[in-house]
């Protein structure tokens, strides 16, 4: 299946491999018999937490991200570990960086982020019975969570205050999902 628009790799080599995030670049056939190379990062992929409270009101984190030198509005959010189930995961990280534990959990979507230069993937899902508790943020990891409504966090899409990716995206899942026009099976 679409064999007319499909690459093969013909060698490839690891050319930075670090702690968190491993860069390749591919020597690769096209489909029309010629060849170039593709340079791409290699991620362990992500989960992305959709935090509602009883009241309706979401749950997200200010952090400062050292690339952009800027302090964005982000859903929680973590890597996952090798072997890690989705869930299990993202159970740990709203524990670790919000303190809250949820009752109910239902998987949204799994996006592609950056599909020209990166494997990664990140799982949603959205958290639902939130209930308190103590946070245990990972060491060198510094976060504020605050809370806000749908309606807000969509005008802050408009204007540009949420520029995150993955919080814009799960910000108009999350419209749909409480409006019922997207209901969670």
């Amino acid at each position: 299946m679409d064999k007319h628009l499909r690459e093969t790799r013909v060698d490839s080599s690891t050319v930075y491999d670090g702690d968190f995030l491993k860069v390749q670049k591919d020597r690769v056939k096209l489909p029309n018999g010629a060849h170039s190379e593709r340079e791409y990062i290699r991620h362990p992929g992500a989960v992305v937490i959709l935090p509602v409270l009883d009241d309706g009101s979401i749950l997200i984190e200010r952090q400062y991200r050292y690339p952009l030198d800027q302090v964005f509005y982000e859903f929680p959010a973590g890597k996952i570990d090798p072997g890690e189930d989705h869930l299990d995961c993202a159970k740990r990280e709203l524990k670790e960086e919000t303190g809250y534990t949820a009752t109910d959990w239902q998987f949204v979507c799994t996006i592609h982020n950056a599909i020209a230069y990166s494997d990664e993937h990140l799982e949603i899902y959205l958290a639902r019975g939130l209930v308190a508790g103590e946070s245990a943020l990972d060491d060198g990891e510094f976060l504020e969570t605050m809370t806000v409504s749908v309606d807000e966090l969509l005008q802050w899409v408009r204007e540009g205050k949420v520029t995150d990716v993955k919080t814009v995206i799960g910000s108009f899942w999350l419209e749909k999902i409480i409006s019922g026009a997207w209901p969670m099976k």
